[in-house]
């Protein structure tokens, strides 16, 4: 029974630290909240790397949020913020990179894959089918012939 009671109030106690590292912020208008989610969720976690900022519980991913708010409140606009991410950790901190010649191969990769696989497997059904096909000489295809004929009769 106590080992339930710890259980119940280690739950209780965890969650109201959740709930406290929860960030708030307060906007003048919506389009700035709406334009803050944008960002947000289109902004790649460096430490996660896997998941936005928006997403994101790690301590990087709560600063950006903060930078982010705090660009938007001082009349940034959401180019100047991109470039400012770009600037500081890389392209590869957004979701949708610009299409440009270092990252064709990010943008059409996926699609050269996929072609190729289709080809692969177009080749390997071809292959069964010609393997499974008997080849059969004149004399045994007029002897299959003949016995289908009886059957009929």
């Amino acid at each position: 029974m106590k080992a339930l009671l710890y259980g119940l109030l280690l739950l209780v106690c965890g969650s109201g630290l959740a709930i406290a590292s929860m960030e708030t912020y307060r906007f003048e208008n919506a389009q700035q909240q709406a334009r803050y989610r944008v960002i947000i969720e289109t902004v790649r976690c460096t430490v996660c790397q896997g998941q936005t900022i928006a997403d994101s519980n790690a301590g990087l991913a709560q600063d950006l949020r903060q930078l982010v708010y705090e660009m938007i409140i001082d009349g940034h606009s959401d180019r100047e913020i991109y470039r400012f991410m770009v600037e500081r950790y890389g392209e590869m901190v957004l979701y949708r990179p610009p299409l440009k010649p270092s990252t064709i191969p990010l943008w059409i990769g996926p699609f050269v894959i996929l072609g190729v696989a289709l080809v692969a497997l177009v080749m390997i059904i071809r292959r069964r089918e010609r393997l499974l096909t008997p080849k059969l000489s004149s004399d045994e295809l007029q002897r299959a012939s003949q016995l289908l004929e009886q059957d009929k009769k």
